[in-house]
């Protein structure tokens, strides 16, 4: 296979041929994951009473329609702290959650609908700031094993006050600050002329850092400030773009910039599985398709010298549409799992004889 580069078409083979650290996707997403309840764990104790944490499973990328799944939590006098979680009542028929994935709920600490004081027809659970690592972790593996988000990056958050006016925080980590569920990657908002030109004016001079110039452009695309943006162990940027999930890492020897998604992963590596990467790969103008361990990924690469924010923009864009439409049609031939797909997502309910499926990889 040939590795080609969105600038121009130059292959550049054996830079990402064998990338140990992409081929460990399980690892990097409990990274992402292990992030997102620290930065929680370190928020909970700077709120003041009335405030609250609503957290989201974005349903626009999820595809779970009018389900939505949800943690709200609330702090209240005297350092209390006490969260809800959707339950059944809350969510339509067809992805209401099976008896199997209530009992996770209550093994993770959530009391039943109306049994905390004013939850209503949500799971409840009581704590205080002083233990916010301990309810951060349970809030996580709610939202992570029992709710079924792949990503922190698929998650929506607001900050707010007893009168809903916003709270300025620290981000949770790769999830979104969104008031609403609307926004994101918004590829059609930029061109050249718009605010990525602007935002790009005063690193236009070759002294400036590659990896500054890459994340002034993922910001400006992400809609949020560079200093926002959440770098993993791995030193990814990690974007969420639609159903698909986008890494962007940044070399300095060659200079290049990596733009790279898993496509399928837990797929059994066959003779045809390669046969059909490689077919693909030749009839896709830039980038390829690899398998490493039990894992597909896409990759193309963007030339650091004479670096463009378009070139960038064009490897983003063409990344999401292979994710999106390779994940389906590989899925079908090879088995695995998608980043985000149907058979991932949250169940309807099931007889207690059907397989329990919650969470994604961990």
């Amino acid at each position: 296979m040939t590795a080609e580069s969105a600038e121009g078409g130059e292959t550049n083979e054996g830079v990402l041929l064998d990338e140990p650290t992409t081929a460990d996707l399980r690892a990097k997403v409990g990274e992402a994951w292990r992030e997102f309840a620290r930065a929680l764990a370190d928020l909970l104790p700077t709120l003041a009473p009335g405030a609250h944490v609503d957290l989201t499973l974005d349903p626009t990328a999820s595809g779970t329609g009018t389900a939505v799944y949800s943690v709200s939590i609330r702090v209240l006098d005297g350092g209390v702290v006490e969260a809800l979680a959707i339950g059944n009542a809350g969510l339509p028929e067809g992805y209401r959650m099976d008896r199997a994935s209530i009992a996770d709920l209550v093994a993770l600490g959530w009391s039943p609908p109306g049994v905390l004081a004013g939850s209503g027809d949500s799971f409840g659970v009581s704590s205080t700031q002083d233990s916010a690592n301990r309810l951060a972790t349970v809030v996580t593996r709610t939202l992570r094993d029992v709710y079924g988000a792949p990503h922190p990056a698929f998650l929506v958050y607001l900050v707010h006050d007893e009168n809903d006016e916003p709270i300025e925080s620290a981000p949770l980590a790769t999830a979104r600050h969104e008031p609403s569920l609307d926004g994101g990657l918004d590829l059609d908002d930029l061109d050249d002329d718009g605010a990525l030109s602007a935002a790009l004016a005063d690193a236009a001079d070759e002294v400036v850092p590659l990896e500054e110039r890459v994340r002034t452009v993922v910001a400006t695309m992400s809609k949020t400030a560079t200093d926002q943006l959440q770098v993993d162990a791995d030193g990814d940027i990690g974007i969420r773009a639609g159903s698909a999930m986008v890494f962007v890492r940044v070399r300095d020897n060659p200079p290049l910039v990596d733009v790279f998604s898993p496509i399928l992963t837990e797929v059994e590596p066959t003779e045809q599985l390669y046969v059909k990467l490689s077919e693909l790969t030749n009839r896709m103008p830039i980038g390829r398709l690899y398998c490493a361990q039990d894992t597909v990924w896409a990759s193309i690469p963007v030339f650091g010298r004479n670096f463009q924010a378009t070139h960038l923009m064009l490897a983003v864009q063409v990344m999401t549409g292979l994710a999106d439409e390779l994940d389906d049609r590989l899925h079908g031939e090879f088995g695995g799992k998608r980043f985000f797909g149907e058979g991932d997502k949250p169940s309807p309910a099931k007889s207690p004889a059907d397989e329990h499926r919650t969470g994604m990889y961990l």
